[in-house]
């Protein structure tokens, strides 16, 4: 009696969805470009969200546990938009398959709205049950701690939507005394497709896969993470990927561009007695015992070798007033010159001023900290226009003496000095921008460390840069541990105890590195861990170090080494590297940061209606798209092929054609 009242009640069904679902056949509903990301304040759901952020996707987020949130019920989700049905979210996160409970109206709720529109589900993380598709663990699976695990994208996988890996996709395991991850691995039942997989006993298990079912599709991730781990951010772009169906607003790159400051200067040396630098004023006891690390001729061939070797291209960052002064104290030759100059082509170079003095105030080096030097009715006294205007002028017609080529609207000054430097400078040089202007700069290097942000000065953008914990006053990798010991070693191990005194900021190290082997054993692999996390991150800004590094024992090369042989076994070659110039990063920032401000102001309209997309932005905006290959952007007249191949997909930021209002795309069939 069960079955059959079960089978008339499905007739019903039928029968009533027969004419609506007709209905939508002749017309075609709108799907917005937007999200919805349902928020339990998991670090999960944390990590996804950061990733559409990050990446420009538009979302709607609803916090379960805020008393004021929506309810998600039809008219929240789907509405009529001039006739035609809308579904206002192209995608679905929630933190577990159910986060609502059992019986729940708003889960019901959002199975026939995804049911309806053909609406994708991200589960960020569940365990592994017949619900979502998998065996429960005791059936060949497994549950417990993943660090270390060795995982590997499916045939499936790569041939969907994490087809931009090489194929593996190792957990993290950076410390044996703690646990960094957590997750279930189960065997796939009937409908279960999986792209990720690892070992467990004699077979394997999933931890990613799609689950297909009435109508409906999960994408069921069956562990724990953050947005730093390793792990997730190799596959955060295959999530929105699958998630969107290849079609959304935002677009993501992954960018290394390295600058190497001080190029023709020497740089001041680490004294391992003093644990200090002499020639800096605030290193008590180092007059006289002053020492430079400059690189040579054998270091500037070895440089265009490594280049070549890696198939990576150096930003040379060049002080040419300071390798003059350098040759006429040292018999009035230059071999590193001769060499550099002879391969000027091998290198992006950058106006890094002519004797690299310090732009901003006039500096009292009498006390420790230093301080600003003020005239006699207390105001500040700074380097002036006709100085820093100098030093750039002076610096870009050496290079064009030297037949190297520069882009003129890029600098970095020495130390980025000339901004603010809280807390003896809290504002700009006033006479930086004028310079600036003078010289007709456009983009300006400043510290990602101090000013993550970018902003003006002047008619100029700063780009910030990533420094690089491989110190400017260190030539050999013994030089680089003693320092290292004495900034991260407790006062016990030898230490300065910084790292005790600051323990918000800094860690310990449980023991004093190994002079010998601890540079190598230790601070590469760190230092190559946290550039690939910036490279994994979706985030443009250059990294940077000195030209000390690539002297004496070149101590640079490992880590770069490290980070883009790393990437490559973990990439595949449609997702290269993208190393570009900083202006190419200053516009990109300034992009970002105008589209966000547009999305938060509900300033842009995007959606699909079949293979049509329309993007709808304030005029002068260019948008951040990515699409399927194959898609057409109409034209005036005809179309043209959309966006630059990246991973798999084609993006680019666009805007509207000749005579258009709005960006048109042509999805391919």
């Amino acid at each position: 009696m069960n079955r059959a009242a079960a089978m008339m009640a499905a007739a019903v069904l039928v029968s009533v969805a027969v004419p609506a679902a007709t209905a939508q056949a002749a017309t075609a509903p709108r799907i917005d470009l937007k999200v919805l990301v349902v928020d339990d304040g998991g670090s999960s759901v944390g990590a996804i969200t950061a990733e559409l952020r990050d990446t420009g996707v538009p979302y709607t987020r609803v916090e379960l546990g805020s008393a004021g949130r929506p309810v998600i019920n039809a008219a929240f989700l789907s509405d009529t938009v001039d006739g035609r049905p809308r579904a206002k979210y192209q995608g679905v996160v929630l933190p577990n398959e159910n986060p609502f409970g059992e019986g729940s109206a708003e889960m019901a709720a959002l199975s026939a709205y995804e049911t309806t529109y053909g609406i994708r589900q991200v589960d960020a993380y569940t365990w592994a049950h017949p619900g979502v598709g998998l065996e429960y663990t005791d059936n060949g699976g497994y549950s417990g701690q993943l660090d270390g695990t060795q995982a590997a994208v499916t045939a499936a996988g790569k041939a969907g939507p994490f087809g931009y890996l090489g194929g593996q996709v190792a957990f993290e395991d950076n410390s044996a005394l703690v646990p960094e991850s957590y997750g279930f691995m189960g065997k796939p039942r009937a409908g279960y497709t999986s792209y990720l997989d690892a070992p467990v006993g004699s077979g394997r298990a999933s931890l990613v896969g799609e689950y297909t079912h009435d109508g409906r599709s999960e994408l069921v991730v069956t562990f724990g993470y953050n947005q730093y781990q390793q792990q997730f951010r190799l596959l955060a772009r295959g999530i929105v990927e699958w998630l969107t169906q290849g079609v959304h607003l935002g677009q993501s790159r992954n960018y290394f561009a390295v600058h190497v400051d001080d190029v023709f200067a020497p740089d001041a040396r680490w004294n391992k007695e003093l644990n200090c630098t002499p020639g800096d004023y605030a290193c008590a006891g180092g007059e006289g015992k002053e020492s430079t690390i400059r690189m040579t001729a054998a270091d500037a061939v070895y440089a265009a070798q490594w280049q070549t070797s890696k198939n990576f291209k150096l930003d040379m960052l060049f002080n040419g007033g300071a390798g003059e002064e350098w040759k006429a104290e040292n018999g009035g030759t230059d071999a590193l010159t001769a060499q550099l100059v002879a391969d000027r082509a091998k290198y992006r170079w950058m106006n890094h001023t002519y004797t690299h003095p310090f732009l901003g105030c006039v500096q009292d080096t009498s006390t420790v900290p230093w301080t600003c030097v003020k005239d006699a009715s207390g105001a500040i006294q700074y380097m002036s226009r006709a100085e820093i205007s100098a030093q750039i002028r002076d610096n870009n017609n050496w290079a064009a003496s030297k037949g190297i080529t520069t882009d003129r609207t890029e600098i970095v000054t020495g130390e980025h000095s000339g901004l603010k430097t809280n807390p003896q400078q809290p504002q700009d040089n006033p006479n930086l921008a004028g310079a600036f202007a003078d010289n007709g700069i456009k983009w300006a290097g400043s510290d990602n460390s101090r000013e993550p942000a970018q902003r003006a000065v002047g008619a100029a953008m700063t780009v910030p840069r990533h420094p690089m914990n491989v110190y400017y006053n260190t030539g050999t990798n013994a030089e680089m541990a003693d320092e290292y010991n004495w900034i991260y070693a407790s006062r016990a191990d030898g230490g300065s105890g910084i790292c005790e005194d600051n323990p918000a900021t800094s860690t310990c190290l449980p023991a004093a590195l190994d002079v010998t082997t601890g540079y190598l054993d230790h601070i590469v692999p760190q230092e190559a861990r946290t550039a690939l996390r910036h490279v994994l991150a979706n985030d443009p800004r250059p990294h940077y170090v000195h030209q000390s590094n690539l002297a004496e024992d070149r101590t640079l090369y490992p880590v770069l080494g490290q980070v883009l042989d790393t990437y490559r076994a973990l990439y595949a070659p449609s997702a290269p590297i993208v190393n570009q110039s900083m202006k190419d990063t200053g516009v990109e920032l300034g992009r970002r940061a105008a589209w966000d401000s547009a999305l938060a102001a509900g300033k842009v309209t995007a959606y699909r209606i079949g293979t049509t997309v329309t993007v709808k932005a304030p005029a002068g905006l260019l948008a951040p798209v990515t699409a399927p290959t194959g898609t057409k952007k109409q034209l005036l007249l005809g179309t043209s092929d959309f966006g630059t191949a990246y991973a798999g997909s084609r993006s680019t930021w666009t805007g509207p054609e000749l005579l258009q209002t709005a960006v048109t795309l042509r999805l391919p069939s």
